[in-house]
């Protein structure tokens, strides 16, 4: 079994071990300090014999090393390094994980933790419902409290049967040992984890949550950066702000009432374009076709569903509808009541010839264009398609 050095210091960096199995490019240790990964941390990297380290993860009971391209054989004794950058980055950031979700909890006594994330590029926590940027705010500026007043964080080990088991975040159905490592801020947390963390929270440097984003069925992904990133962010994101809040010639203490009155303002524009469409469709008046009613029409609005619903309605009477939805690009539908216009082919050969694509069933079918100035081009295309196809 190796002797896993990181447990007991994880500030160990640089060790000379012994190899004591090699299986093409996987070697094994008697002792390392590389971390193989686990509670959310991805593993370690760095350099064994003079030789890239790209993968460390346990198998069997041991953990084991990828070298590509070693030399090594058993009983090699080698002078190995982990990675300290990226080392320290990922202890940091799995602290600082440990120190927001107790403050996002402080928040929402409700909020669960699902899933967490440790990386040199991306660091979030998954929690099973959303929770307000006002409540974050507050958890944000709480957990930076702990990191300036540099609480410390330490592991022990408590076996599941401890009666103080219950002070504990931890999921025991997911446990398969007797034991459990703990990890404590000081006055803080206490929970169970089997990841690395640092001795000091203010080796964190500072938190700083960057976004978050919908996680599906899980939950929402809550994002963070920490130290300078975290810093940098932070800085990034208010100038930002005071860019547009100056933009808009507000103040930053007014700056939500501002917002939310602008979006009530583009719901009501919204509204009355939409209600101005379905009249326009309402009052069209078909071409006759050889005695089909073909109705079309180029409408300014991105409402597909304004435009799918009529075109639908029409079908249904036996006529043919073609519309043309101009937004960003432009939407094209086109459906038909009479089989003798295939709507999935004409739309397919039309939309091709204006550097656009489109879909469908013979009796609808949609696509779209980039350039908006085809909009009378591609509608004329159209019709003659269906005078052709009728």
């Amino acid at each position: 079994m190796t002797d896993e050095l990181f447990k007991d210091d994880a500030y160990v960096s640089e060790f000379e071990a012994e190899i004591t199995s090699v299986d093409g490019d996987y070697v094994t240790l008697g002792g390392t300090a590389f971390y193989p990964g686990g509670g959310g941390q991805v593993c370690d990297t760095g350099i064994i014999g003079g030789v890239k380290v790209v993968e460390v993860k346990e198998a069997d009971g041991e953990i084991v090393h990828k070298v590509p391209g070693h030399r090594f054989s058993v009983g090699d004794r080698i002078w190995c390094s982990v990675d300290w950058d990226r080392r320290y980055d990922l202890m940091k950031g799995h602290t600082a994980e440990h120190l927001l979700f107790n403050s996002l909890h402080r928040q929402d006594p409700e909020l669960n933790i699902v899933k967490i994330f440790i990386s040199p590029e991306s660091k979030y926590v998954i929690v099973d419902r959303d929770i307000g940027w006002d409540k974050i705010s507050v958890a944000v500026r709480f957990a930076n409290k702990v990191i300036l007043e540099n609480h410390s964080v330490r592991r022990s080990v408590m076996s599941k049967d401890d009666p103080d088991i219950s002070k504990i975040r931890v999921k025991l159905d997911r446990i398969e040992e007797d034991e459990i490592s703990v990890v404590e801020i000081e006055d803080v947390d206490l929970a169970a984890c089997c990841g690395i963390h640092v001795m000091e929270t203010e080796e964190i440097g500072a938190i700083f949550v960057s976004k978050k984003t919908s996680a599906g069925r899980d939950g929402v992904e809550i994002h963070f950066e920490i130290g300078e990133k975290a810093v940098d962010e932070s800085m990034s994101l208010a100038t930002s702000c005071l860019s547009i809040i100056d933009g808009l010639g507000s103040k930053p203490s007014d700056i939500e009432r501002t917002i939310s009155n602008m979006k009530h303002e583009l719901e009501s524009c919204k509204r009355m374009l939409k209600e101005s469409t379905i009249s326009m469709i309402r009052t069209l008046k078909p071409v006759n076709i050889r005695g089909i009613d073909v109705y079309a029409g180029i409408f300014h609005t991105s409402d597909r569903s304004v435009l799918t619903d009529a075109a639908e309605r029409y079908k249904e009477d036996g006529a043919v509808a073609a519309f043309i939805g101009v937004g960003d690009n432009l939407t094209v539908l086109l459906a038909s009541g009479d089989k003798r216009v295939d709507c999935k082919k004409l739309i397919s050969e039309t939309l091709s010839e204006f550097g656009g694509r489109g879909g469908g069933k013979p009796d609808f079918a949609q696509g779209g264009v980039a350039d908006t100035a085809m909009k009378e081009r591609i509608l004329e295309s159209l019709m003659k398609g269906i005078e052709h196809s009728l």
